[in-house]
């Protein structure tokens, strides 16, 4: 009995020790640091024969964990899984019938709902399925990730930016530059086919098995990946990958590509990975495609994942993106041409002249998007495009403006109370031009400037660009 309090507590401490270091230092040094003396901590518990992550299922089904989870499940606004329960009711029925869910699981007598699949299309074409579990079945996954997160951030490479704390993709796409600017400017740029589709199940339960030891923890997992999807009113097994939409799913895709991380590793290649997507950045070539079909080899041998060849690719880093910037010559990072042709896609939705609302309401609509996709593209430099952007949304806005109009005696008035001089307003108001064309004309510029937008609160890109 005592032998196994002192494992809890050592393993408790753990724990305590890994969240710090990992979402408290903001020293790189320091938390490398912890990283090494916890890896030494657990390696010296294992060669002394403890199971030192006996007794998780515990930590991941108390009561702070839980409301940790709850808590997180609901700042993230997900929609109700198959049996339609919104997030708000699980706080009360988990008051009323949370010891017989938690007995449930400690007996390894749960079984989790089915998900929810559905469709949203992909940027480039095709569909990507994203998988809705039910909030019950949400706050338990986060209260596994919780809990396995902090062990499994002493063993995930350095080369790993995605779905980690304190990590993002301003991370990576900075570390892919100093490659380039180190003059490795060709990328072999690898894409997995629905790698999230095809996880292997009995893979990914090893490489779990190898550092989490609770049996009862990794037979709740294993039903969570096994457990069926509805379309359509019908329910299908799966046997293989994880859905998209789960917050387990993106620790699951670190922890079955970690193992690429330190084959890469080994191998000495110079690399950055953000979730499924992942460049190798060498200096010719001919390297690059001993490197390509090298790694092309592993993943589909070893790991048992597809890999797109119509979309993996040897080139220039000026010729391709990754995370939605285009690296160029020596280490500049730009914002690619496919990334601002979305945003621009998304901002002609929004300023469509059929919408039939106010234009107030227009520009309010715009600020999360631009707010959004400016944080997003912050580490670009992109000021030129930026100002040409700010002048083509203004441009759109205008039309939309006009177009309200629709008369050419209110066209007059509104430019008139615009300040624009009587016989220019007839001049524009009596134009056959289309209402794109009239937009472009100096009354309207002169009519709605710069100081007529910043009144009406249209967030400016370049502005706000300077400021950070």
């Amino acid at each position: 009995m005592e032998h196994q309090q002192q494992i809890a507590y050592q393993r408790d401490m753990f724990i305590e020790h890994t969240q710090e270091a990992i979402g408290q230092s903001g020293n790189r040094k320091d938390v490398n640091g912890a990283k090494t003396r916890l890896t030494e901590q657990l390696d010296k518990e294992t060669s002394q024969g403890r199971v030192f992550a006996e007794g998780l299922i515990g930590i991941v089904c108390s009561s702070e964990n839980i409301n940790r989870a709850y808590k997180q499940v609901k700042k993230n606004k997900g929609v109700a899984g198959v049996d339609n329960v919104p997030v708000g009711n699980f706080a009360e029925w988990f008051a009323k019938e949370g010891d017989e869910l938690v007995n449930q699981i400690l007996r390894g007598e749960y079984l989790p709902s089915v998900v929810k699949l559905v469709e949203i299309p992909k940027p480039n074409g095709g569909v990507r399925q994203l998988g809705i579990p039910t909030v019950q079945d949400r706050i338990l996954q986060q209260a596994i990730s919780q809990v396995l997160t902090p062990i499994y951030e002493q063993v995930f490479s350095d080369h790993s930016y995605g779905f980690r704390p304190k990590r993002s993709a301003k991370h990576a796409i900075e570390r892919a530059s100093s490659y380039v600017k180190d003059g490795r400017n060709i990328v072999v740029d690898m894409d997995m086919k629905s790698f999230f589709d095809e996880v292997n199940h009995d893979r990914l339960m090893y490489r779990l098995s190898q550092l989490i030891q609770d049996k009862p923890l990794l037979k709740l997992i294993r039903k969570y990946l096994q457990s069926g999807v509805m379309t359509g009113g019908l329910v299908h097994q799966r046997l293989k990958g994880t859905p998209q939409g789960s917050p387990l799913s993106p620790l699951l895709s670190n922890i079955v590509l970690d193992e690429l991380d330190k084959e890469l590793e080994k191998r000495g290649h110079y690399f950055v990975r953000y979730a499924d997507d992942f460049s190798i950045f060498v200096r010719s070539q001919r390297a690059g495609e001993r490197v390509k079909e090298s790694v092309c080899s592993y993943l589909t041998g070893k790991l048992k994942l597809k890999v797109n060849e119509q979309k993996s690719q040897v080139c220039k880093s000026s010729e391709t993106k990754f995370l939605g910037f285009t690296i160029l010559d020596p280490g500049i990072i730009t914002i690619s041409v496919q990334s601002v042709s979305r945003f621009k896609k998304k901002v002609r939705e929004l300023t469509k002249r059929n919408r039939g609302i106010a234009l107030e309401q227009v520009v309010s609509e715009l600020e999360p998007i631009l707010r959004g996709w400016l944080n997003y593209f912050r580490v670009a430099k992109c000021k030129r495009l930026l100002r040409n952007l700010d002048a083509w949304i203004r441009r759109k806005l205008r039309c939309y403006r006009l177009k309200q109009c629709k008369r050419t005696i209110t066209l007059k008035r509104f430019l008139k109370s615009l300040g624009v001089p009587n016989w220019q307003s007839w001049i524009l108001a009596l134009s056959g031009r289309g209402w794109w064309r009239k937009s472009g004309c100096p009354q309207v510029h002169q009519a709605m400037n710069l100081k007529w937008f910043n009144d009406l609160g249209l967030f400016n890109l370049s502005i706000k660009y300077s400021l950070l």
